[in-house]
């Protein structure tokens, strides 16, 4: 690829006009280089810089490794990444994290563990932020063992102090179900931060011992919003609403000031209660204090409001929504179908699309419920092939059930058997028995 590059003509002055300045006539080095990295808009001027750097000699500068490195995984282009590493001759160990990181956080945790062996069978020996970088590519990849390995290293080299790795290996030990090896490292710890605290009250709600979570949060001397939400948020997953109202009641007696996600927990206790007065509360408290309504708290508002049985408000907060996400539509065009609004529900998918957002599985759900309660066999089969056709989505159970119920509301029997004989091999026997009762 080096010596393809080293005979084409200079790309970086004919096609892009980030790229076409004077800079490029002048000598090429580190600066300009820097300058043209710092520039950077998209992927494909990357890769002309990217040869660029090359060309010039200049693709061992660790610095400008790292940047092209940081780039590669902002824009998710990991194997791009893996070609930039791979031309370094002797990488830094600050860069090894780097690229161990770029992987674990781009969705290739195994690939960024195979990294940290060939860095160690190589000889590189690892510093303080390696650990924390791999440990995380350990919990994202469930592998426990190899986490247990690289505490042991890490011990062995003096890091097993440092605060930083030992938040992270508890972390590891809470999210691989090793309670009492997360236990043990908070144990150990002779300084602990507000995140060492946290992360053990999160490891012990997780694990089901929410007592224990709360002895701990009392323990504490100093409280951020995000061990308070942390706490009430374990609260709210373990079906303990009114204990997370408590909570909350105390926390705004101490002048701690909610975020986001405090919020949100406190909606998806408001709908465990089935409490359209908690949560218009909520809602009102959010307006007063500034909260803007993004993706998170707007999706949450429109679920509360939806399955409290205020399909008005829940409509009328997706509309003032200036940003919404795929979980946006979703839960609307959800709403919209159980709740007997199958034409308004159809109508929001066709917006959806207008709007150039692609669908999932879940989006399906709410179009096909839309179908049944509409009564509308044709439509329904319609957009279940659609789905399949043109999404290239497999269907889930959820589909089926949809599809099966039409079938049966149109008394389409020979329909029901033949779809039941198709999809079988898809489902396991519950499943199937549960579809026969239709």
């Amino acid at each position: 690829m080096v010596v393809c590059l080293s005979y084409t003509p200079d790309p970086l002055t004919h096609k892009t006009p980030l790229l076409n300045s004077s800079i490029t006539r002048l000598k090429f080095g580190y600066q300009e280089a820097l300058v043209l990295l710092r520039k950077c808009r998209n992927f494909g001027q990357l890769k002309l810089i990217h040869a660029k750097i090359i060309r010039h000699g200049l693709s061992n500068d660790q610095l400008l490794v790292r940047k092209l490195l940081d780039l590669c995984s902002f824009y998710g282009k990991t194997d791009h990444a893996l070609l930039v590493f791979s031309q370094i001759q002797c990488p830094h160990v600050f860069t090894w994290n780097l690229m161990i990181r770029a992987l674990t956080i781009n969705g290739s945790s195994r690939q960024a563990l195979l990294l940290y062996n060939l860095m160690i069978c190589n000889g590189f020996r690892p510093d303080k932020f390696t650990f924390p970088f791999v440990f995380k590519a350990c919990i994202t990849s469930l592998a426990i063992e190899k986490g247990k390995e690289v505490h042991g290293l890490a011990v062995k080299a003096g890091f097993s102090r440092d605060m930083f790795v030992q938040n992270t290996l508890m972390d590891l030990y809470f999210k691989c179900g090793d309670v009492n090896g997360g236990r043990k490292v908070f144990d150990k710890m002779r300084v602990r931060s507000v995140v060492s605290w946290t992360t053990m009250i999160s490891g012990l709600a997780a694990s089901g011992d929410l007592d224990a979570a709360r002895r701990v949060f009392e323990q504490m001397q100093t409280r951020n919003v995000v061990s308070w939400t942390a706490m009430i948020n374990a609260y709210v997953r373990n079906e303990r609403a009114h204990e997370a109202f408590e909570l909350f009641q105390r926390m705004l007696l101490d002048n701690v000031r909610p975020n986001e996600f405090t919020l949100v927990s406190l909606l998806q206790a408001c709908t465990e209660l089935g409490s359209l007065k908690l949560g218009n509360w909520i809602h009102d408290f959010a307006l007063k204090n500034g909260f803007v309504l993004g993706v998170y708290l707007g999706t949450a508002l429109i679920d509360m409001y939806s399955k409290c049985g205020s399909l008005e408000d829940a409509r009328k907060v997706f509309d003032k929504m200036e940003i919404k996400n795929l979980a946006t539509w979703n839960s609307m065009i959800t709403s919209l179908g159980v709740h007997g609004h199958g034409e308004e529900a159809l109508a929001l998918f066709a917006q959806m699309e207008n709007a150039n957002v692609q669908p999932d599985a879940i989006t399906f759900v709410g179009v096909l419920c839309a179908c049944v309660h509409t009564n509308n066999v044709n439509e329904g089969y319609r957009y279940f092939r659609y789905m399949r056709e043109h999404y290239g989505i497999s269907p889930i159970e959820e589909h089926y059930t949809c599809l099966i119920e039409l079938y049966n509301r149109a008394k389409m029997k020979d329909e029901v058997s033949e779809e039941l004989n198709t999809i079988s091999e898809d489902l396991n026997e519950r499943t199937a028995v549960e579809l026969l009762r239709f």
